[in-house]
């Protein structure tokens, strides 16, 4: 990563303290150490709650697995 002052003399403290500010935001943007990626879409539970329920009727139970069938 490079900073370039572009404008303006700063002191070492406001320097310090502006790559401090940026350092912070660039580590929590990146997540904690360690942490499980991200679930993939295909195997999130929620995908599958979202979708409406299968009409009620004699044949309801063919299409409990199958949204649309």
């Amino acid at each position: 990563m490079t900073i370039r002052i572009v404008r303006g003399n700063p002191t070492p403290e406001e320097l310090a303290a502006a790559l401090a500010v940026v350092r912070a935001r660039a580590a929590a943007a990146a997540g904690p150490p360690g942490a499980p990626a991200a679930r993939d879409a295909w195997s999130d539970p929620a995908r599958l709650a979202a979708r409406r329920l299968p009409a009620l009727g004699p044949a309801a139970w063919t299409r409990t697995y199958w949204p649309g069938s």
